[in-house]
C-alpha cells in the first residue's frame, strides 16, 4: 500500500486550468481518469488526511504510485480527452457500464450497390444505417417481415446474391414479392436504393406520408375498378399499420428523445435508456456498473451519456436527452453532445406530462434490471466464497459457516402464530430443507417465547435423531433428546409438516437425508433478546458448537449472545449481503405459510370434521340442502337421500353439527355485507372451495408480521 504523500505534487506544480489527470500504479498501468474544470482544486481533494476520504477514493489513492495531468483548453475537451483515455487505459477504478447483453440492430448497409435489409450487433459501420437496438432478434424479423410487402429490399447474404444472379433464377422471397430481385435485374440499382431509402425514411419514424400516398393510390385504383390492385394495397396499408402497432405511441407531440434513468444502491448502478423516435419508442438497452469511486447520480448520467453517445454523430443523437439528474456542471456535456449531433441538444430532467410519466417507466425497468442483476450476483461462487469468510471473522467463528439456519416468526395481531426455517447451503438457498412451524406451546402474540419454542423443538429432533442413528460419541449423553408431544414440525395439515422417517427419503448417494442436519449457524430476524432466547434454548439442550447471531431489520445490525453492542458490518459488505438475502427469505416463507393458513381457517366448515367425508360429498350435501343451516335440520333419512351418503355417515355428520357451535354470520370479505344463510347455494357458509369468511376480513397486511 503506498502513501499517497510520496508522490504528492507540490500545489505551484499543478496548473489552476482545466485538464484530465490519471493516476498510474508502481507498474505504470493507469487505474484511474478524471476531468477537472481546475486540475489544482481537484487534486487537492485526493491529497487530504486519509480518513477523510470515501473507503472507494482511499484504496484507489493507496494503489496509486504516480498521478500526471494534461491541460485542455475548455471542459468540453476534458469531457471529450477523458472518454479517450477510459476507452483506451480501461482503468480498474473508473465506472465503466458493461452490457448485459449484445443488443441487435435493424440495420441497413447502404454502402453497398444493392443495400441489404439485416439484424447486426457489434460495433457500428460507416455508410449503414442502424435503427434500435432492440430487445430480441426475432422482433427486427417480424418487423422486416411486415415491411417487406410494402418495401421489398434485399434480405440476402452476398452469397446467395452472387448464387442467383449465376443462374437467372430469384430466390422464394423474390417469387412472392418480398423482394424486388434486383440480382436478376427486375429492378435498377438505382430504384433499389431509392426503394431503400424508403424504408429507412419509414424506419426513422416518418410513416404518415407513405401512408397516405399509398391509400390515395388505393382510392384511385378503386375508382378505376382495379379491384386486385386496390385490395392489394389495402393488405399493404396493413401490413404497414401492423407494423407500427408494435412500436406503440408513447409521446403524442412525435417527439425524437433518448431517455436515461437510472437504478442504484452503494455498490452498484444500473442504467436503462428508451430510445424514442417519432413518439415511439424504437429500441432499449441497459448497463450494470460496479460503483468503484465516490459518485453521484449526476455523474453516472454523465459517464452513461459518455457511452452512449461517445462514437456517435449526427441524427444518432437525438434533438432532446432526457435524464433523471443533471451532470455538474451541465452545461461543458450540453455542448458536448451538440457537437456531436451538429446541432442544438437539450438535456434536462422532465418535470410535468407524458415525459415524466415514460421516464417513470424506464426508472421501473432500471429498477427491475439491478434487482435481476443482484440475483445473477448471488449465483457467483468467488462471490459467495467471499460473503461467507466476511460472515465468518466477523462473527468470530473458526470456519466458514457453509450451512446457514435462519428462523423468523410471523403472525397476524397474535392470531395464526407460525414460524420458519431456511436453510442455505455454501451460500445458496436449498428449499427441499425449508421447514415450517406451528406454535403451539401458548396462545397469543410473544416473538421472543416463540423463538425459544422454535429453536427447542427443531434441535430436539437434532438430538432425537442423533441417538436413534448411533452417532453419540463415546462417553455422551443424550440429555434432552426426548422428543416432546408438540416436537413435530409444524405443516399442510394444520398439525405438523410431518416428515417422513428418515430412512424414507434419501439423498442421490443414498445417505438418508436427515432434518437433523447441524447448521454452522442460526441466524434470528430480530435482536438481541430474540437471540438470547435462541441461544438459551440450545444451552437448556446442551448444544455449545452450534453459533447463533441476529440480524436486526432497522439498521441491519449483527447481534450477538451477551453482547451489549452489535456488529456493524459495512454496507458494501458481501457477508451483510448474504445476511440480507437470508434473512428476507425467512421472511418470505413464514409470511406465505401464515397467510395460507389464515385462509384455510376462514374457508373451514363443520363437515371438515366428519371423518372420509370428501370435498365430493360435502358439494354434494351443500348442492342438496341448499345451506349449512338447511343441512343442520335434517333428519338421517333425509341425509341418506343424498347420492354417496350411507346411513353411518349419515349418523356421523348429524352428531358432528350437534357438537358444532354455529359461528357468527358469514361476512362477505370484499364487500363487508353479512350473509343470510338461506341465501343462494354459491354464497353458503362452509360450501367448499367458498372465500367466505365467518370472522375478520381476511386481508390485514398492515398489521400483518
Amino acid at each position: 500500500m503506498a502513501d499517497p504523500s510520496s508522490y504528492r505534487p507540490r500545489p505551484g506544480e499543478i496548473p489552476d486550468s482545466p485538464g484530465v489527470y490519471r493516476f498510474r500504479d508502481e507498474h505504470r498501468r493507469v487505474i484511474y481518469v478524471g476531468k477537472a474544470k481546475s486540475l489544482r482544486q481537484r487534486l487537492a481533494n485526493y491529497f487530504q488526511d486519509l480518513a477523510g476520504l470515501h473507503p472507494r477514493t482511499r484504496s484507489m489513492v493507496t494503489t496509486a504510485a504516480s498521478v500526471e495531468w494534461t491541460v485542455v483548453s475548455t471542459e468540453v475537451e476534458a469531457l471529450q480527452l477523458e472518454y479517450s483515455w477510459i476507452k483506451e487505459y480501461d482503468p480498474r477504478f473508473n465506472v465503466k457500464y458493461r452490457d448485459d447483453k449484445s443488443y441487435p440492430y435493424l440495420a441497413v448497409t447502404m454502402n453497398e450497390e444493392y443495400p441489404r435489409v439485416q439484424v447486426m450487433r457489434g460495433h457500428k459501420k460507416k455508410g449503414v444505417r442502424y435503427f434500435g437496438p432492440y430487445a430480441h432478434a426475432w422482433a427486427i424479423r417480424d418487423t422486416v417481415d411486415l415491411m417487406l410487402r410494402v418495401f421489398p429490399v434485399r434480405t440476402c447474404s452476398a452469397g446467395v446474391f452472387k448464387n442467383a444472379a449465376r443462374t437467372g433464377r430469384p430466390c422464394l422471397l423474390g417469387y412472392i414479392g418480398k423482394c424486388s430481385a434486383p440480382c436478376v435485374e427486375r429492378i435498377s440499382a438505382e430504384d433499389h436504393r431509392e426503394l431503400a431509402e424508403e424504408f429507412c425514411d419509414f424506419m426513422a419514424g416518418r410513416t404518415n406520408t407513405y401512408l397516405r400516398r399509398l391509400e390515395r393510390q388505393m382510392a384511385e385504383a378503386a375508382e378505376e375498378m382495379e379491384y386486385e390492385r386496390a385490395a392489394r394495397l389495402r393488405d399493404d396499408i396493413g401490413a404497414l399499420k401492423k407494423a407500427m402497432e408494435k412500436n406503440a405511441v408513447v409521446l403524442a407531440d412525435a417527439t425524437d428523445a433518448d431517455l436515461i434513468a437510472v437504478a442504484e444502491d452503494e455498490l452498484e448502478a444500473a442504467v436503462q435508456i428508451f430510445h424514442v423516435r417519432g413518439g415511439r419508442v424504437r429500441g432499449q438497452r441497459g448497463w450494470v456498473t460496479d460503483k468503484v469511486e465516490e459518485i453521484t447520480t449526476g455523474a453516472l448520467v454523465e459517464h452513461a451519456l459518455q457511452q452512449l453517445y461517445g462514437e456517435e454523430t449526427g441524427d444518432a443523437v437525438p434533438r432532446e436527452v432526457l435524464v433523471p439528474a443533471l451532470p455538474d456542471p451541465v452545461e461543458p456535456v450540453q455542448e458536448w453532445l451538440t457537437g456531436r449531433r451538429g446541432a442544438n441538444v437539450s438535456l434536462r430532467i422532465p418535470q410535468r406530462g407524458d415525459k415524466k410519466a415514460l421516464m417513470e417507466t424506464v426508472q421501473r425497468n432500471a429498477q427491475q434490471a439491478l434487482v435481476l442483476h443482484k440475483t445473477k450476483r448471488a449465483s457467483d461462487l468467488t462471490t459467495r466464497s467471499r460473503a461467507l469468510e466476511e460472515i465468518s471473522d466477523a462473527l468470530g467463528l473458526d470456519s466458514a459457516p457453509l450451512r446457514i439456519e435462519c428462523y423468523d416468526i410471523s403472525h397476524l395481531q397474535g392470531d395464526d402464530v407460525v414460524a420458519s426455517m431456511v436453510v442455505f447451503e455454501d451460500g445458496l438457498a436449498r428449499k427441499s430443507e425449508y421447514r415450517r412451524f406451528q406454535i403451539k406451546g401458548f396462545a397469543g402474540q410473544d416473538d421472543v417465547r416463540s423463538m425459544h419454542e422454535v429453536i427447542t423443538r427443531r434441535f430436539r429432533r437434532y438430538l432425537a435423531e442423533k441417538e436413534r442413528t448411533g452417532e453419540w460419541a463415546d462417553g455422551e449423553e443424550p440429555g434432552a433428546a426426548e422428543t416432546a408431544p408438540d416436537g413435530t414440525v409444524a405443516g399442510t395439515d394444520g398439525a405438523g409438516l410431518a416428515e417422513p422417517p428418515a430412512n424414507t427419503l434419501t439423498e442421490d448417494d443414498g445417505r438418508p437425508k436427515r432434518f437433523a442436519y447441524p447448521p454452522q449457524l442460526v441466524v434470528v430476524d430480530g435482536g438481541a433478546p430474540q437471540v438470547a432466547a435462541a441461544q438459551r434454548a440450545l444451552d437448556e439442550l446442551g448444544i455449545d458448537d452450534i453459533a447463533v447471531c441476529g440480524l436486526a431489520k432497522r439498521l441491519e445490525e449483527v447481534w450477538l449472545p451477551g453482547d451489549d453492542d452489535p456488529v456493524v458490518l459495512p454496507r458494501t459488505s458481501e457477508g451483510l449481503y448474504l445476511l440480507q438475502r437470508i434473512r428476507d427469505e425467512a421472511h418470505r416463507f413464514a409470511i406465505t405459510y401464515q397467510r395460507a393458513k389464515r385462509a384455510k381457517r376462514f374457508r373451514s366448515s363443520p363437515l371438515d370434521d366428519v371423518p372420509g367425508l370428501g370435498d365430493t360429498r360435502k358439494q354434494a350435501l351443500i348442492k342438496h340442502f341448499g345451506s349449512l343451516k338447511r343441512l343442520r335440520s335434517a333428519t338421517i333419512e333425509q341425509i341418506c337421500d343424498v347420492p354417496g351418503i350411507g346411513r353411518k355417515t349419515a349418523e356421523t355428520i348429524v352428531a358432528a353439527l350437534a357438537q358444532a357451535v354455529p359461528g357468527g354470520p358469514a361476512v362477505n370479505t370484499a364487500t363487508g355485507e353479512i350473509m343470510d344463510d338461506t341465501e343462494e347455494p354459491g354464497q353458503q357458509t362452509g360450501s367448499p372451495g367458498e372465500p367466505v369468511s365467518t370472522g375478520a376480513p381476511d386481508e390485514r397486511r398492515g398489521q400483518e408480521r
